[in-house]
């Protein structure tokens, strides 16, 4: 199964990137992994650091299942808590976690997330939001309240987190060929809508030009936050995608002169 992928990662408006961004390719798995340190506390940076290269070193020297990559986001969770105890600045560090999971061998693919980093998943010609956010606003929203004007970095759950919460896991999916997955940092889907996503994917042949055009849209905004992101493609996503408008385009293509 052939597996290509991309990465970005910028500093934004930030004094710094608290992101980061990782990733695993063996002959029989794949790991790709976007943590953000939560804002505002110290040690954000640190925890995500720990959490991503916690996660990969677990995962590095074994052909892993579901239920070793659990394990080896739990591993992540208390090397963070063990890191809080060492240095009593950063014990309230805390860190968002996206991670993808892919076995080559069976064609398999799973995700796991905490906090309001996300995965998005093509199929078939269409772009889904696959995760729902661990947010104050997610959670209005779902309950059927107006959030407008509500933080959306105000989280109830992150590894390292003052209240233990599990991770939230999807069930395994069968990949199929021209499969395409998107893991970013809320600095990057804040930017664009879910059908920008999709319909910049439509107007590409490989996954670093999709993450490039995405990225000359944000880069017409402005860009407060961090934005980080991994784009995943298994097999050939290239032969199912069309672009269907200049229209629906019109804010990934760069203005003329």
């Amino acid at each position: 199964m052939n597996i290509a992928f991309a990465i970005t990662s910028q500093q934004g408006e930030r004094t710094n990137n608290q992101d980061r961004v990782g990733h695993l390719l063996t002959e029989q798995n794949a790991c790709f992994a976007v943590c953000d340190g939560v804002a505002g506390l110290p040690g954000g940076e640190q925890a995500a650091r720990i959490a991503c290269d916690t996660l990969l070193d677990a995962l590095a020297s074994q052909a892993f299942t579901v239920q070793e990559s659990r394990q080896a986001i739990e591993k992540s969770d208390r090397a963070i808590r063990e890191a809080q105890q060492i240095n009593p600045k950063l014990q309230r560090m805390s860190t968002t976690l996206a991670a993808l999971f892919i076995d080559r061998t069976q064609q398999l693919a799973w995700w796991a997330h905490a906090g309001d980093s996300r995965i998005y998943h093509f199929r078939r010609g269409y772009l889904k939001q696959m995760t729902r956010d661990h947010s104050l606003a997610q959670r209005m929203k779902d309950a059927g309240y107006e959030n407008t004007g509500i933080n959306s970095n105000l989280l109830y759950n992150a590894l390292g987190a003052e209240t233990m919460r599990e991770v939230s896991y999807s069930e395994v999916i069968t990949l199929e060929d021209g499969d395409a997955f998107l893991v970013c940092s809320d600095g990057f889907w804040l930017q664009l809508a879910t059908a920008e996503m999709e319909q910049a994917l439509r107007m590409v042949n490989s996954c670093e030009e999709w993450l490039t055009l995405m990225q000359q849209a944000i880069d017409r905004a402005r860009k407060k936050d961090n934005l980080s992101a991994v784009a995943v493609w298994v097999g050939s996503p290239q032969e199912t995608t069309l672009l269907q408008s200049l229209t629906d385009s019109a804010r990934l293509l760069p203005p003329r002169d």
